[in-house]
């Protein structure tokens, strides 16, 4: 799948230069790849004002679009992003779910997977990033931000292990509410399940 992941600086001095920069790179996507997703990140969001991000995020989202060639809007998608807080998170998780071919295909196998083990979520994660693939839950949940925590749980868990010379593997982590499976699935993913069955192994 061709893609183009294009990011401006939201605090930049040059935004015309970098729409210009923005536009040549779409000028040569016509030639070579025109049915490429592009994707924009309107990056460090962090250093706006909070009360007015999401009005400065559209303000530069509107001209992006302005800018895009009409042929490449319906494949544009733009997103806010920071790296303090768990929005770059979200949009590259968004991107790589978007450029996997067989994404319904991969979440129909997860709600089969968590059927079948009676689990109340199962989620799949890229193995050196963490970011989450597809997921499949049976439950509502209330934190929208479970997966970047989770996320960020076992990234540094995972330093944790490389500074005593150990790798991870698995983990299981169980209380009297729940009980959490993560292990390796495949050669470059990991997959978690999540059940409130205490008796579940």
């Amino acid at each position: 799948m061709e893609v183009l992941i294009f990011v401006f600086d939201v605090m930049s001095k040059e935004f015309l230069s970098d729409l210009e920069h923005y536009q040549s790179c779409l000028a040569a996507l016509s030639d070579l790849s025109k049915n490429a997703k592009i994707f924009c990140l309107v990056h460090k969001m962090d250093l706006v004002p909070e009360q007015e991000r999401e009005t400065v995020f559209q303000q530069k989202k509107a001209r992006i679009l302005e800018g895009t060639k009409p042929e490449f809007k319906p494949r544009t998608e733009c997103f806010k992003t920071s790296i303090w807080d768990e929005t770059l998170y979200k949009a590259w998780s968004k991107i790589v779910s978007i450029m996997i071919f067989n994404s319904t295909q991969l979440e129909e196998s997860l709600k089969q997977i968590c059927h079948t083990l009676k689990a109340d979520e199962v989620v799949l994660f890229e193995k050196s990033t963490f970011l989450v693939i597809s997921h499949y839950d049976r439950v509502e949940h209330n934190d929208v931000h479970r997966f970047e925590k989770i996320s960020n749980i076992i990234k540094q868990f995972k330093l944790s292990c490389i500074k005593t010379n150990y790798s991870f593997v698995n983990m299981v982590v169980k209380n009297e509410k729940f009980t959490a499976i993560i292990d390796e699935f495949t050669s470059s993913t990991y997959i978690m399940l999540i059940s409130r069955d205490p008796h579940i192994e």
